[in-house]
């Protein structure tokens, strides 16, 4: 009997928070650098949350070593629903590429939700003569080695995209990391780099503007924002599919309560004609679904990347 009340009481005291959460502001962690595709996800999200919860939700940035700077302080933040991740494709491929990593992303992150799907899109400066992926290809075979692709860092989402593009392709196409996208889009901008392949959120204004040329969209199919622009595998490199994603989680001992409330908060902002609105004008595509679903779908990434960046040899640096 006293276990049975003791038990009672630890369900109630661990419940209880939950049921008032959130009584402070909320952190959301953005493990890429202002600016980029992440950040602006993670800002429209925040803001809506913050709204519906009536209490600030704050992006914090944390750039660095592929995201895993911002990953570790998620992990490593207590579980009570004041810290948040945004995670993003990165995380597929760090237990591969970053074997020594003081946390595993499955063991230590509770999924909440898949936030949004977007397409990376492949841009080259206006002055590379190169206005079609086949003649990216003829120039890259032309003038080997010569070409380079900005990424937010090794194992991110444009990363693996440029990995795969090579692998299906042969171009040979060399990486340079950044620790963001908004950082490797400014190099390409300035010329310093040919090419990256961009989180479409963070290159609409210059392709519009005739800043960027984009050569092709990496998803299977063409975005309803830019429907001229082909697939990358329209465009001659054939079987190429390598959409990005963002996702939410929490430190992994994160109560189910805390974890279903928050995830009902995140698919309720999500609904929101103005948040949509946002994400569909920055090219992606909201979701919204169950933890389960969620931890699904992030063990069939681990797998499609792990498998990629094993195939290939990618070595962190």
């Amino acid at each position: 009997m006293l276990r049975a009340i003791a038990g009672v009481l630890a369900l109630v005291v661990t419940s209880a928070p939950a049921q008032t959460y959130p009584e402070k502001t909320v952190t959301m962690i953005a493990p890429f650098s202002a600016g980029g595709s992440v950040d602006l996800v993670a800002r429209a999200v925040a803001q809506q949350m913050g709204e519906l919860w009536k209490q600030p939700v704050i992006v914090s940035n944390r750039p660095g070593a592929s995201g895993n700077i911002g990953v570790e302080a998620a992990v490593r933040a207590a579980p009570d629903g004041y810290t948040l991740l945004i995670g993003t494709t990165a995380l597929s491929s760090s237990v591969t590429l970053f074997p020594k990593l003081p946390f595993d992303p499955q063991r230590d992150l509770a999924p909440v939700s898949l936030v949004v799907t977007m397409p990376n899109v492949l841009v080259v400066h206006p002055s590379l003569p190169a206005k079609s992926i086949k003649e990216l290809l003829a120039l890259a075979k032309a003038h080997p080695k010569t070409l380079n692709s900005g990424s937010a860092g090794v194992g991110s989402s444009n990363h693996l995209a440029l990995v795969l593009f090579n692998m299906l392709s042969n171009a040979g196409i060399g990486h340079v990391p950044y620790k963001g996208a908004a950082p490797a889009v400014a190099d390409v901008m300035g010329g310093h780099v040919s090419m990256t392949f961009a989180p479409i959120a963070a290159v609409v204004p210059m392709i519009k503007a005739g800043r960027l040329r984009a050569l092709g969209v990496t998803a299977a199919a063409r975005t309803a924002l830019f429907p001229e622009i082909p697939t990358i595998a329209e465009g001659g490199v054939a079987g190429y599919d390598a959409a990005g994603w963002n996702g939410l989680f929490l430190p992994r001992a994160a109560s189910r309560e805390l974890v279903m409330r928050i995830n009902a908060t995140l698919k309720d902002s999500l609904s929101s004609p103005r948040l949509k609105d946002v994400l569909v004008k920055a090219g992606a595509d909201a979701v919204g679904n169950t933890p389960e679903e969620f931890a699904k779908f992030f063990q069939s990434e681990i797998v499609k990347w792990s498998k990629v960046v094993t195939t290939a040899g990618i070595k962190a640096d």
